[in-house]
């Protein structure tokens, strides 16, 4: 599990070692160390023994720990006969599983997340990504993404999947970002931060921190009331915890959210007042970040933001779908 958080978030590396998750152990065997016996492997003859039930179990698992270090895996998985929709078979054998508490077993969830991770792998390739998403695969990972259980086989399945979707978004492609908006990820994400570990509410808040990045992803966010109130007190309640759960990564990476949405909210006070909550002014939650240089720009960017927004002259300024400032409030600014 660690594989999945850690390649994605990379960039922000300067988070505490406790944030590791308790899957850091099974992920040695990737590392650079094991890495020139894995290169002189048949990658090919295990992609074949995928299409055995009696053989798939070890491929998915051989094939899931080299996965970092094999830079031609993901076309090779894509391309080869049969392979995607043996992958996509393994998948839809477990949504019976998940539509209940305490179904799931941990054996079947690894091997989902196993497969999880090789999907991961093709979401993450830069010639495979895009094909990925034109075969709609995405969206039958989406039920993982939505189940309430805090079990542990239910909260790996749920971590493995925003894993695949973190992999997308990464790149800020624009045709992704529609896709997913589209196929409504962000509710999906919202559950997982309802319901999932300090490390799930992180890869999801990545999520949304790269979809904001995009233009067309922060006018979605902003267009229309009920939507923005919904994400700004989902990312203030993460904040709430962080005294109790501190992460300078989750935290960074809120800020950055806030700071996005204040950037479209031009002139829109009562709106702009939503995107600094108080546990932003809390210095045990600020300290966190207190070193880190990046982290502090955003705040301070926000706080002009939001303190330009309270000005006399700023109340009556442009909003993003073009009106003033008293005609956005009916569409924005509500809650």
């Amino acid at each position: 599990m660690a594989i999945i958080t850690e390649s994605l978030l990379g960039d922000q590396s300067s988070s505490p070692p406790h944030e590791a998750t308790s899957g850091q152990n099974n992920s040695e065997s990737t590392r650079p160390n094991d890495a020139d016996p894995f290169k002189k492997v048949n990658v090919e003859q295990w992609i074949i023994e995928l299409r055995d039930r009696r053989t798939r179990e070890n491929a998915l698992q051989r094939l899931s720990k080299i996965r970092e270090i094999r830079e031609d895996l993901a076309p090779l998985l894509w391309h080869s006969f049969g392979t995607t929709y043996t992958l996509l078979k393994e998948i839809l054998e477990v949504y019976p599983m998940v539509t209940s508490p305490h179904l799931l077993t941990q054996e079947a969830s690894n091997r989902a997340c196993n497969t999880l991770s090789l999907y991961q792998c093709v979401a993450s390739h830069p010639e495979t990504r895009n094909l990925f998403v034109k075969a709609n695969i995405p969206m039958y990972i989406y039920p993982f993404l939505g189940t309430k259980s805090k079990e542990k086989p239910y909260e790996y399945l749920r971590l493995s999947s925003l894993g695949v979707i973190g992999a997308l978004v990464k790149d800020n492609d624009e045709d992704i970002i529609t896709f997913l908006l589209q196929t409504q990820v962000f509710c999906y994400c919202i559950r997982c931060i309802e319901v999932g570990t300090i490390l799930s509410r992180t890869v999801a808040t990545f999520i949304i921190e790269r979809i904001l990045i995009s233009d067309q992803g922060m006018k979605y966010c902003i267009t229309f009331a009920d939507r923005f109130y919904v994400i700004t007190q989902v990312l203030s309640r993460m904040l709430d915890k962080l005294p109790e759960e501190p992460s300078h990564r989750l935290l960074k990476l809120i800020i950055h959210c806030f700071l996005r949405l204040s950037d479209g909210l031009t002139g829109d006070v009562d709106s702009l007042s939503l995107c600094l909550p108080r546990s932003l002014r809390d210095s045990r939650v600020i300290n966190l970040v207190s070193e880190d240089p990046v982290a502090m720009s955003y705040l301070k960017r926000l706080y002009c933001n939001v303190a330009a927004g309270r000005k006399p002259n700023g109340a009556a300024g442009k909003q993003p779908n073009g009106g003033s400032g008293a005609e956005s409030n009916g569409r924005v600014a509500k809650g």
